[in-house]
């Protein structure tokens, strides 16, 4: 598919066409605008000046009489005032003429069954004997170790047990030990 030199130039530009068909084609420079005067502002290109430019050839400056005084700006606006917000208490501290009331919650019995009842020792560990749950925790283990040579397995189920019976009692005995009746 060949195309011909007229659909690939412009047909009034016969200074960027080539002479004949295969030859290389030269591009036209414009020419450089005349240099500004030495000491005058020259705005960069693209970018209005001061005022508006007096209507003339691109590339030509006027005097710097010719251009319009620049416009009045009006006051500035006024913003609004930013928002005064209550001062929120620090939470944990004690604040002046507030009396400190502390609520303690109550352990519930039915958690330290079920929890126990997955893993021997940790409703108890929860209800606040860390000890005592480890050592039923310790115990379940080494009953499953000595399972496999069948005398752990009265161990593990004693241990499992105890877990199960300690998770319920050492609720009720944090809940007493505090004042709650549960």
């Amino acid at each position: 598919m060949s195309s011909g030199p007229s659909d690939q130039w412009p047909a009034g530009d016969p200074a960027s066409q080539p002479s004949q068909p295969g030859q290389a084609h030269e591009q036209v420079q414009p020419s450089p605008s005349p240099a500004p005067e030495a000491g005058a502002a020259v705005p960069a290109p693209g970018v209005p000046g001061p005022g508006p430019q007096p209507a003339g050839p691109p590339g030509q400056y006027a005097p710097p009489g010719q251009y319009a005084p620049p416009a009045q700006y009006g006051p500035p606006a006024q913003y609004a005032q930013p928002q005064q917000y209550a001062q929120v208490p620090n939470y944990g501290q004690q604040q002046v003429g507030y009396p400190v009331a502390q609520v303690v919650a109550p352990k519930n019995p039915a958690v330290g069954v079920i929890l126990s009842f997955f893993i021997p020792g940790l409703g108890t560990i929860v209800n606040g004997d860390t000890g005592r749950g480890v050592l039923i925790l310790a115990l379940y283990a080494v009953g499953w170790v000595l399972s496999f040579f069948l005398i752990g397995i009265p161990l593990l189920i004693g241990a499992w047990i105890w877990g199960l019976v300690d998770g319920y009692t050492s609720a009720q005995r944090w809940n007493s030990q505090h004042g709650i009746i549960s």
